[in-house]
């Protein structure tokens, strides 16, 4: 949300860059700096308001001296206020979103691929019809008539348990009418084994549906081939063409993994919306299990050069009444706008949590199989004792160098199964990021107030 401090916000050119750290600003406040003037971005609640250059000064001054300057400067302006984000972790998180591993194995052999060519390191497995539909029971017992829950699809690759699908949604969706709870669908698919049909079921179930493209041609064949070796994209564009025609209850998007091979991202974007897709977005590549494909820090520069270039072409798009469909910007747009803060990077292991094929209960459905991220089982449900102690470690107050970093509510430490993994490779990507939303923002929401009183993004 943008307040005034006194004047009207200021719009135009561009946000400066990070230095390269944190540590030289402060962990309340943020500069926002334009050509046409600065902004103030509080970490507190997430909240942006324009200054004067006297006011700027000010807190120039105060976040160079660093310590608690930059605090009282805020206290003194009137816009300090209460911890946004408490420190303990929350205790009541009820279950409203699963993702089914229906089947743990692939059609693919996508070099990074978390779930190791979609079997998780293990046995190929098939998720059978009884623990979907108990996995279905478990998550609609937990929500009450009126709210909103969604059941999820991935793999490995789940058309290839396209029966258990259907069965596991039409059953989900008669006993959430019962319940009187909302319940959306969603799938992630290689897009290698969609057909008419599906599109179909999709369309009458009102899916999501994200189909992973990492590029055009070539460029995705390289990183996405069959095991046999041959390349699929021509495959999924000639399967997945029907459903973005199709679409209209049903929400067809395009989901690209960016690696070293595939480093044009505007090039992707505009490709992928002339396709029709209903939004595309880029996910960096930071940890994988073998290594190959993960992004180095010269790489991250490449991607973060190329996610403001997809930027710029965003707010030239927006100011000129067009609809331009880029999944990242508009996401950060709306958790700005909103004065989104949080102390986790997503619901994993609180609200939301993935099933394997056995019936395991995991933090989400990236570990699945993985013991790190084990939360119980369909049959007893959460294991409360491990999800308090998930979330009280996970908690971006508990997490280095996170409790220093302006931008921790809006990344809420970075995800999981990544920092794990590798760490934290990427903070100064992600501080960019957010600079340069937070500067579109300000930007747009001064060049076209009616794009977000219409609901946008």
């Amino acid at each position: 949300m943008l307040l005034n401090l006194p004047l009207l916000p200021s719009a135009g050119g561009f946000p400066l860059r990070d230095s390269g750290t944190h540590a030289a600003g402060s962990p309340d406040v943020r500069l926002v700096e334009t050509d046409a003037g600065p902004h103030l971005f509080v970490v507190g609640g997430s909240r942006v308001y324009g200054l004067t250059e006297d006011q700027a000064d000010d807190f120039r001054a105060a976040m160079a001296a660093g310590g608690e300057a930059a605090a009282r400067l805020l206290a003194d302006a009137g816009l300090d206020g209460p911890p946004a984000i408490a420190d303990e972790p929350p205790t009541e998180m009820p279950m409203r979103s699963l993702s089914l591993a229906v089947a743990q194995k692939c059609n693919l052999a996508c070099t990074y691929c978390y779930a190791q060519e979609g079997d998780f390191g293990g046995e190929a497995k098939a998720m059978p019809p009884e623990v979907a539909r108990a996995a279905v029971r478990r998550l609609l017992g937990e929500c009450p008539p009126g709210s909103k829950a969604n059941l999820a699809f991935l793999g490995g690759e789940p058309l290839l348990a396209r029966v258990v699908l259907r069965e596991a949604t039409e059953f989900a969706a008669e006993l959430a009418r019962d319940r009187g709870v909302r319940l959306g669908f969603s799938i992630t698919s290689n897009g290698t084994l969609v057909r008419p049909d599906d599109g179909d079921f999709f369309e009458r179930y009102g899916f999501a549906v994200t189909i992973s493209l990492d590029g055009l041609g070539d460029v995705h064949d390289r990183q996405r081939p069959y095991k046999g070796g041959a390349g699929s994209f021509a495959r999924v564009v000639e399967n997945v063409r029907p459903l973005l025609a199709q679409q209209r209850r049903m929400q067809v998007s395009a989901r690209v993994t960016v690696t070293p091979q595939n480093l044009d991202l505007p090039q992707t974007l505009d490709g992928l919306i002339g396709m029709k897709f209903h939004s595309v977005g880029f996910s960096p590549m930071l940890a994988s299990p073998t290594g190959r494909g993960q992004l180095q820090a010269g790489d991250l520069d490449a991607v973060l050069a190329g996610m403001i270039a997809c930027g710029t072409a965003f707010e030239r798009r927006v100011r000129a009444g067009e609809r331009y469909p880029f999944t990242n910007v508009v996401t950060a747009l709306r958790e700005i706008h909103r004065g989104t803060h949080r102390p986790y990077p997503c619901g994993a292991g609180a609200g939301y949590f993935g099933v394997s094929a056995d019936g395991r209960l995991s933090a989400c459905h990236r570990f699945v199989g993985d013991a790190a991220g084990d939360m119980g089982d369909l049959v007893d449900g959460v294991d409360r004792g491990r999800q308090q102690k998930w979330l009280a470690e996970r908690h971006v107050h508990r997490q280095e160098p996170c409790r220093s970093c302006w931008a921790r509510y809006l990344c809420g430490g970075g995800c999981h199964h990544e920092v794990l993994a590798r760490g934290r490779p990427a903070c100064d990507y992600i501080r960019g990021w957010l600079d340069y939303c937070l500067g579109a923002y300000v930007r747009l929401l001064t060049a076209r107030p009616d794009y977000f009183a219409a609901g946008n993004p």
